[in-house]
C-alpha cells in the first residue's frame, strides 16, 4: 500500500440548491479528496492552509478518518477560504455568490518530511505555482502524480497550467475544460493532444453523465449512477479524484487496467457524495454500502453479446 499526499483546499462552503440551504459548512477539494481516499485506509496526509477560524470538529474528523493533518498550516488571527454558490434546478449549472480567498492568497504549501517520499500526489485544483512548488519538494518522483484544474487557470495561468502539465501523469478535467484546454471539440481527439502536453492518462469528467479514461489509444468509459435525488454536486468531482487516487494507493498498482477499476471506485464514491449537502454524506458512509452500490455499477454495464 503506497502513501498518498493530497494537495488542495480545506474550506467553508455556502450552498443553495433547489433542495435547501445551508450556512457555512466544511468544504474545499483537499477535504473531499482525503474523505474519498480513507475509504480505502490509505496512509494519506492534507497539505492545506486555514484560519483559526476554522472549527476543531472540522479537523477532527479528517483525523478520525485515519488522515494525518501535520501539512494543514493554521494561521492565527487568519480567515479560511470561504465560497458561496447557489446551483440551478437542473444542478449542472451553479452561480458563485462569494469567494473570499483569505488565508489560501498567501498558500505556500509544505510536504510534511515523512511524506516526501509519497508513491501518489494527488495535486487538488489551486494556483498551478502552488502545485508545482509541491512537486519540487518530493524527495523522489512519486510513482503517479495527478493534477486537477479548472478553466479558471486556462483563463488566467495558462503558461503557468502548460508547465505544470508536463510534470504530471494523470490529469482530471471536465469535458468542457478539455476542451478549451485543446481548442478540440472531440474529446477523443483532445485527450490526444493532452497527452501530447506530458500526462500519460488523460481523465475527462462529464457528471451525471460518467467518466472518460484515455491512454495511448485504448478509451474507457464509467457511467454515472442514474439517482433518485441529488441535493448537492459540490465536490462530487474531488471525491471521484479522492476515490481514484485511494484505491491506486491502495492497490499499489498504476496500470491502465487498474485504473478502469480507479474510475468506476471514484465514480461510485461520487454518487454518494451528492445525496447530502457537503460532506456529510461521505461523514458517515459505510463500507457495506459501498460495495452493495459496486455490485449495482456491475448490473448497470454488464451484459452477454454472442459476436460472430
Amino acid at each position: 500500500m503506497g502513501k498518498l499526499v493530497i494537495v488542495g483546499t480545506v474550506a467553508f462552503d455556502e450552498i443553495e440548491s433547489p433542495f435547501g440551504k445551508t450556512d457555512k459548512i466544511l468544504g474545499g477539494a483537499a477535504t473531499f479528496i482525503g474523505l474519498a481516499a480513507s475509504q480505502f485506509n490509505v496512509d494519506s496526509t492534507i497539505v492545506s492552509i486555514v484560519g483559526d477560524d476554522l472549527p476543531q470538529a472540522y479537523l477532527d474528523l479528517l483525523t478520525s478518518k485515519g488522515i494525518d493533518i501535520s501539512g494543514i498550516e493554521i494561521v492565527q488571527g487568519g480567515k479560511t477560504f470561504y465560497w458561496k454558490g447557489k446551483y440551478h434546478n437542473d444542478l449542472n449549472s451553479r452561480d458563485t455568490l462569494v469567494t473570499e480567498l483569505n488565508t489560501l492568497a498567501d498558500f505556500n504549501p509544505v510536504v510534511p518530511e515523512n511524506y516526501k517520499d509519497a508513491d501518489i500526489v494527488m495535486l487538488g485544483n489551486l494556483h498551478p505555482m502552488v502545485q508545482m512548488s509541491v512537486i519540487n519538494q518530493m524527495a523522489k518522483r512519486p510513482n503517479l502524480i495527478v493534477l486537477d484544474t479548472m478553466n479558471f487557470w486556462m483563463d488566467n495561468a495558462l503558461d503557468d497550467l502548460l508547465e505544470v502539465i508536463k510534470h504530471i501523469d494523470v490529469i482530471t478535467i471536465n469535458d468542457e475544460e478539455a476542451r478549451q484546454l485543446t481548442g478540440e471539440y472531440s474529446l477523443v481527439t483532445a485527450a490526444a493532444k493532452i497527452q501530447t502536453m506530458g500526462p500519460k492518462y488523460v481523465v475527462i469528467k462529464k457528471g451525471e453523465h460518467g467518466a472518460l479514461l484515455f491512454h495511448d489509444e485504448n478509451i474507457f468509459f464509467a457511467p454515472a449512477l442514474p439517482l433518485k435525488e441529488v441535493f448537492d454536486p459540490t465536490g462530487a468531482g474531488d471525491t471521484f479524484a479522492g476515490g481514484f487516487v485511494g484505491y491506486l494507493a491502495a492497490t499499489d498498482n498504476i496500470s491502465f487496467e487498474n485504473m478502469k477499476n480507479a474510475v468506476i471506485h471514484g465514480s461510485n464514491l461520487a454518487s454518494f457524495s451528492v445525496e447530502k449537502f457537503g460532506t456529510e454524506r461521505m461523514e458517515t458512509l459505510e463500507r457495506d454500502e459501498v460495495n452493495k452500490r459496486l455490485h449495482q455499477f456491475k448490473a448497470l454495464t454488464q451484459f452477454d453479446i454472442e459476436l460472430k
